[in-house]
């Protein structure tokens, strides 16, 4: 590609982009890689990869099939990265998954996506805050016991923050975003470091494990791999803010792939270390992996350690969730889904309107005390998305052939196809695991055809 093309890409990038902030207002182009890096980062790596080893472990009683499991769900996320950075980078905005759908399959799908993409992120942030009040009470005494004040507190402080403009939202999200990975592969260091000439403990079994064969262990194998691909899910946080990155047919694809390997490289990093201090046997089961590593570690001061580390972690989580649960329903009030005034940006760049409403959802489910149940009723919907996502991508290569694609996915179609497969058969496992809210989901999708007929206009 010779670079007069690159540079007529960039013309019309930016020309559509102009057009889209000329609709909606003053979303600012002011965003690099950094941030592309630092969101998927700060989205991504949270509570769950602390605790989940222990779900995995307790199916897989066998070391190489846990790093197995952790691989494969890392490779998933590459896929799918693959996949959407085509997309996002035809057609950068910042919206999440919403418009990508939109532009393949319709209206209607679209608004679905962008229905429960930003309930789920606004369920995300009380769900984040409210464990985040938990680990600060020890620390803190004051605020012991006041764990709902305490996320209260903590999402109002972070919409105040978004609301100041994008350029402090992007400060503050590299800045925790970095000490968050310096932490956690910190912690993964020193767990490594002090069983140097120990025997690996993932070799010391003290309990005779019976490994399951055949369907059985098949059926082990998917349900860990569900697990690990929940802990896995964030990696789009910078198609979020698209239109909002200087050069997005170059950055998304930098940000999107890139992020995901460094991820993936975290993952497979810590569960090496937890495998370093922890016997397989005992790490089955156990609710929070990297407590036990931690207190194994450092005795006492374990607990404290560790709880740092996890503050620091969900500072990082909740300024990301609060940033992308703005852009969503700012999106779809430009497309005519929504209401007009929830489509204001103020000076310093943000969705102002859009974030009010969401951050009072988010404090409402706190308060409530019903967000996990929202989380639980849209896990099975997190990869219905990406399945919708996917499929969009077939679709406009067969409809839009000629279209500018200033990234496109290698060895096509085998990557989407391989990404579609793995989302299909991540719905019929939870269908088949988690009926209840499996269905409870496809109700919500019910109850949003009268929404999108209230408001689309």
């Amino acid at each position: 590609m010779t670079s007069k093309h690159d540079q007529e890409q960039a013309v019309q990038l930016d020309h559509a982009t102009h057009i889209g902030m000329q609709r909606s207002g003053n979303l600012l182009k002011v965003l690099g890689v950094a941030f592309g890096l630092a969101i998927l980062v700060g989205n991504t790596i949270g509570m769950g990869i602390l605790r989940t080893p222990g779900e995995v472990a307790a199916n897989v009683p066998s070391t190489f099939i846990f790093m197995a499991v952790w691989l494969a769900g890392g490779l998933y996320a590459l896929l799918g990265a693959l996949t959407v950075s085509e997309l996002a980078a035809m057609h950068p905005r910042s919206d999440g998954l919403y418009p990508l759908v939109k532009n393949g399959l319709g209206d209607y799908p679209g608004f679905v996506v962008g229905w429960t993409d930003w309930l789920s992120t606004c369920g995300s942030i009380a769900a984040v805050a409210i464990v985040l009040g938990e680990y600060v009470g020890p620390l803190i005494p004051v605020l012991a016991g006041h764990e709902k004040i305490t996320a209260c507190a903590v999402t109002v402080a972070f919409g105040l923050l978004q609301w100041r403009g994008i350029r402090i939202g992007d400060a503050a999200q590299q800045a925790s975003s970095l000490i968050k990975a310096i932490a956690l592969i910190g912690l993964a260091l020193v767990a490594l470091y002090m069983t140097i000439g120990s025997v690996p403990q993932a070799e010391v079994e003290t309990v005779v494990v019976t490994m399951p064969s055949g369907i059985a262990l098949a059926a082990a194998v998917i349900i860990s791999l569900q697990s690990a691909i929940f802990t896995y899910d964030g990696w789009t946080g910078p198609v979020y803010f698209s239109e909002e990155l200087k050069n997005p047919g170059r950055d998304i694809p930098r940000t999107m792939i890139g992020g995901v390997l460094l991820v993936i490289a975290i993952y497979l990093l810590l569960n090496t270390a937890f495998l370093s201090v922890i016997p397989l046997s005992k790490m089955a089961g156990d609710p929070f992996v990297a407590a036990s590593a931690a207190v194994h570690l450092f005795g006492p001061m374990g607990d404290t350690v560790l709880r740092v580390v996890m503050v620091i972690s969900l500072i990082a989580s909740v300024n990301a969730l609060t940033l992308m649960a703005s852009r969503v329903p700012f999106a779809m009030s430009r497309d005519g889904l929504l209401p007009n005034i929830l489509n204001r940006v103020n000076s310093g760049g943000t969705p102002a309107s859009a974030l009010f409403i969401s951050i009072t959802l988010a404090l409402l489910l706190i308060v409530t005390n019903t967000f996990n149940t929202v989380i639980a009723m849209l896990a099975f919907l997190f990869v219905s998305n990406y399945a919708l996502t996917f499929s969009t991508l077939f679709i406009l290569r067969k409809s839009q052939p000629d279209a500018i694609r200033p990234f496109r996915v290698p060895a096509y179609p085998f990557v989407p196809g391989l990404a579609l497969l793995g989302s299909l058969a991540f719905i019929a496992a939870a269908l088949f695991s988690d009926f209840r809210n499996s269905l409870i989901a496809l109700g919500l999708v019910a109850i949003s055809w009268p929404v999108y007929r209230l408001f689309h206009r």
